[in-house]
């Protein structure tokens, strides 16, 4: 491996730690904030000995949205949550540009059917 290929490896290497670092910390700011907020608006303690499902709306990444950008406790909870499961995603995308452009083809393909994989599972119909 030649000098300039290992720091081009080393950089991407420190792209990716920031990426996954970066929404870590943001799903957890956003998870704290929503936490903030419903415990502001119900500070009682919730009777867990009946287990409830979550409502309707916050089943659905719209839904989901729609309660994040009203402000809502538990839709910025759920939203913290997506970006949490976003977050590995996104590191699998930037591999694949990163490969990419480093033309390794081989990695792109096999990173590519991964992360179609990952979408699939995530986004497709059960």
């Amino acid at each position: 491996m030649s000098g300039e290929s290992a720091r081009t490896d080393q950089h991407m290497d420190e792209l990716m730690g920031l990426l996954l670092r970066g929404g870590v910390t943001l799903a957890a700011c956003v998870v704290l904030v929503g936490g903030m907020i419903y415990l502001a608006r119900f500070p009682r303690v919730s009777d867990y000995r009946a287990f409830q499902g979550e409502p309707e709306n916050l089943r659905t990444i719209p839904g989901i949205f729609g309660e994040a950008v009203a402000f809502h406790g538990r839709g910025l909870i759920q939203l913290g949550l997506l970006v949490l499961i976003a977050t590995p995603i996104s590191r699998v995308a930037f591999s694949v540009l990163a490969f990419g452009s480093q033309r390794d083809w081989k990695y792109v393909f096999f990173t590519v059917i991964v992360l179609g994989i990952l979408l699939y599972s995530l986004l497709g119909q059960h």
